[in-house]
C-alpha cells in the first residue's frame, strides 16, 4: 500500500509540474512610464468635473491626458494605438482613502501582518513606507475594479499608529509606487485603543479619560520639544560661548510638529458622539488640521461638524446600528452629511477585499446619495482631501492618465471593468485568482 500511495504522489507531483510549465508567464506589471501615444474612442466619458460626454474621445500621450472631448470634434493623433470603447464607460481611476494594502498578506500569518505596533499606543515617527510590501498579490485583485490609487494607513488599535501613505497601484517597486510618504497621521479615538482588554491589567491607558490624557501629553510634549531646540539654536546662533548641550533628538515628538503647525492633516477617527466631541475639542485645543473618519455613528452632531469646514471618510457603511438608530442610520448617513454640505470621500478599511470600494459608493446611491456625489466620493472628492487633485480624481487635460474602461455603471456590482490605464500604460488584469482559474478551468 505504501508503494502505491508513493506512485500516486509521484504522479501527482509530475502532473502539477508539468501544469505550472504550462502556466502562462505574467510579469509584475512594470511602473508607469511616458510612453506611445493611446486614444480611447467612442465611449462615454464621466469626466467628473465638467460633464459627461456620449460619444467620446480621451487621449493618453507621456503618461498624462492630452484631449478629452466628443468624437465629433477631438483631433485624434496619426500616429496613436486607438482602442475602441463604444458601449463603455471611460472614467478617472478610483481612490481609496483608507486601506492596508501592502501591510498584510495572508490573514492567519503574523508574519506577513504589519498592521500594528502593539508595543506603544503613540508612534507617530512610525512609516507606513517602511512597511509596504509592493509585491503584494492583493494590489492586481484590487485594480481588478478599477482603484487606481489610495492611501494606505496602520490599523486602529493605536491611538497614534504612525504616518499614511498615498500610493498608485501599479509599479515595479515600493519606491515607484509611493506618491506621497507621509501624507497624514491617524488620531484613533473610538475606545478600540484602550488597553483594558489586555492580559496585562497595568497597561495604560486603559479608560477614555487615559486615552485623551495620554494624546494630550505627547502634544505638549512635542512643544515643549520644539521650544527647546529653538532656545539652543538662538543661543547658538547669537554666538553666546556657553550655548549648552542640544536637545537630544527625539524622533516621536519631532514626527508631531508638522501636524502641530498645520502643515499636514491629522484623520480623527470617532465613532459616536461623545468620542467625536471629546476628540474634536482636543484637535482645536492643539490648532489640528482635521479629515474625520468613521463618524458611523454620529448623525446627531452633523450641523456641528459642517460648522467645522473638516471633510470625512466615510465608513464602514455595512455596520449595524446602535440600539438607539433607526434601522437605516448608517447607510443614510452619507446622504445625510452630502445634505449639509459636507465633503465626504469613501473607504473600503482593508486589503484583501479593497476591490469592494465602488461598492459601498453604489449602496449610499440606495440610500438618497445623489448618484453624482457618489462618484465624486471615489474620485475627486479624494483626491482634494488628500492635496493630489491636480494630478488625479478626474479626466482632465494635464493630469495623470490613470483611466478606467468599464462595460458599465463603475458603482453596480454586474459591471466588469475591461481595461486600467495608469500613468497611460496598460495594466494587464491578471491577479493570483484569475491565474489559478485559468489554470485549473482548463
Amino acid at each position: 500500500m505504501f508503494k502505491n500511495c508513493l506512485v500516486f504522489f509521484v504522479l501527482v507531483a509530475a502532473i502539477l509540474a508539468e501544469s505550472q510549465s504550462k502556466k502562462p508567464a505574467h510579469a509584475t506589471p512594470q511602473a508607469p512610464a511616458p510612453g506611445g501615444t493611446i486614444v480611447l474612442r467612442g465611449g462615454k466619458l464621466l469626466t467628473i468635473t465638467h460633464g459627461v460626454i456620449e460619444n467620446g474621445v480621451l487621449v493618453m500621450q507621456n503618461g498624462k491626458i492630452t484631449a478629452v472631448g466628443p468624437a465629433t470634434s477631438t483631433i485624434v493623433p496619426r500616429d496613436a494605438k486607438v482602442i475602441d470603447v463604444t458601449g463603455m464607460t471611460v472614467y478617472p481611476g478610483l481612490i481609496d482613502s483608507e486601506t492596508h494594502l501592502g501591510l498584510t498578506e495572508i490573514s492567519a500569518d503574523k508574519s506577513t501582518d504589519d498592521l500594528l505596533e502593539q508595543s506603544d499606543e503613540i508612534m507617530p515617527h512610525m512609516h507606513v513606507y517602511d512597511a509596504f510590501h509592493a509585491e503584494t498579490a492583493l494590489i492586481p485583485v484590487t485594480r481588478m475594479n478599477g482603484i487606481t490609487n489610495a492611501i494606505v494607513a496602520p490599523a486602529i488599535g493605536d491611538t497614534l499608529p504612525g504616518q499614511d501613505s498615498f500610493i498608485q497601484l501599479a509599479g515595479r517597486s515600493a519606491n515607484e509606487m509611493l506618491m506621497v510618504r507621509d501624507i497624514a497621521l491617524p488620531l484613533n479615538f473610538t475606545g478600540r485603543q484602550r488597553r483594558n482588554e489586555s492580559f496585562d491589567r497595568a497597561k495604560f491607558p486603559q479608560t477614555r479619560m487615559g486615552m485623551a490624557a495620554q494624546l494630550r501629553q505627547a502634544l505638549l510634549d512635542a512643544q515643549d520639544y520644539e521650544q527647546k531646540v529653538a532656545d539652543y539654536e538662538k543661543k547658538k546662533s547669537s554666538g553666546s560661548d556657553k550655548p549648552g548641550n542640544p536637545p537630544k533628538k527625539d524622533l516621536k515628538l519631532e514626527a508631531l510638529l508638522p501636524y502641530l503647525h498645520g502643515q499636514k492633516s491629522i484623520v480623527l477617527a470617532a465613532e459616536e458622539p461623545n468620542d467625536v466631541e471629546t476628540a474634536l475639542d482636543l484637535a482645536y485645543e492643539f490648532h489640528l488640521k482635521v479629515i474625520f473618519n468613521h463618524l458611523t455613528h454620529s448623525s446627531r452632531l452633523l450641523e456641528k461638524i459642517a460648522a467645522t469646514g473638516f471633510p470625512v471618510i466615510v465608513g464602514p457603511i455595512y455596520e449595524q446600528p446602535k440600539e438607539y438608530e433607526r434601522y437605516d442610520a448608517v447607510f443614510r448617513l452619507p446622504a445625510e452629511m452630502a445634505k449639509h454640505g459636507i465633503k465626504i470621500a469613501f473607504a473600503s478599511y482593508d486589503a484583501h477585499n479593497a476591490r469592494n470600494l465602488p461598492y459601498a459608493a453604489g449602496y449610499a446611491v440606495g440610500f438618497g446619495l445623489p448618484y453624482d456625489e457618489a462618484l465624486k466620493a471615489i474620485t475627486i472628492n479624494p483626491a482634494q482631501i488628500w492635496g493630489v487633485d491636480q494630478q488625479l480624481g478626474s479626466l482632465d487635460v494635464g493630469k495623470l492618465a490613470n483611466v478606467v474602461v468599464a462595460n458599465g455603471d463603475p458603482l453596480d456590482v454586474k459591471t466588469d471593468v475591461k481595461h486600467v490605464f495608469i500613468g497611460g500604460q496598460e495594466i494587464p488584469l491578471v491577479n493570483k485568482q484569475t491565474e489559478l482559474r485559468d489554470q485549473y478551468s482548463q
